[in-house]
């Protein structure tokens, strides 16, 4: 790269991203009411595509519905989710009220572990699932089901 270039281009690329930088520093926080939202908008979509995975696997097996389904799974189960249980979401209403116990904001370790198990779980499911081995899908979602059942169990009010 010729000197005269780097002499304007670096400049121009710190200056930009330091003007980047800056805008995310400046941007609020999200309300807690908007937190609860995304958290229970995530789990609406596990819900249902766990629903088309379990009629799949039940049912007439469709290979490239399971795929989807578990891909999707995957990505939510992977994408952060714990972070939408900020301090402050504790209680509130996002589309409904929140059904997270408070001993979730109390045992973040847990929770920690718990959401670890649940991406490497709904991971493993997602590489099953372009196999088409229906057995072993079959037994993976069985280990993702229970990882869903370990956290409602401990950090999930009844409805």
């Amino acid at each position: 790269m010729k000197q005269g270039l780097k002499k304007v281009l670096i400049p121009t690329l710190a200056i930009t991203l330091l003007a980047g930088s800056a805008g995310v520093l400046a941007q609020q926080a999200p309300k807690p009411e908007n937190l609860i939202k995304w958290r229970q908008s995530a789990f609406q979509l596990v819900a249902w595509n766990t629903g088309r995975i379990k009629a799949s696997v039940e049912g007439q097996y469709n290979k490239d519905e399971v795929q989807r389904a578990a891909n999707t799974i995957a990505a939510i189960a992977n994408s952060g989710l714990g972070g939408l249980f900020a301090a402050g979401t504790e209680q509130g209403k996002g589309w409904h009220d929140t059904s997270a116990k408070p001993e979730l904001f109390k045992d973040g370790k847990h929770f920690a572990e718990l959401n670890a198990s649940f991406g490497k779980e709904a991971t493993e499911l997602a590489a099953l699932a372009g196999g088409g081995d229906v057995a072993a899908i079959k037994a993976q979602f069985g280990k993702l089901q229970r990882t869903c059942k370990s956290c409602h169990d401990d950090f999930k009010s009844k409805d």
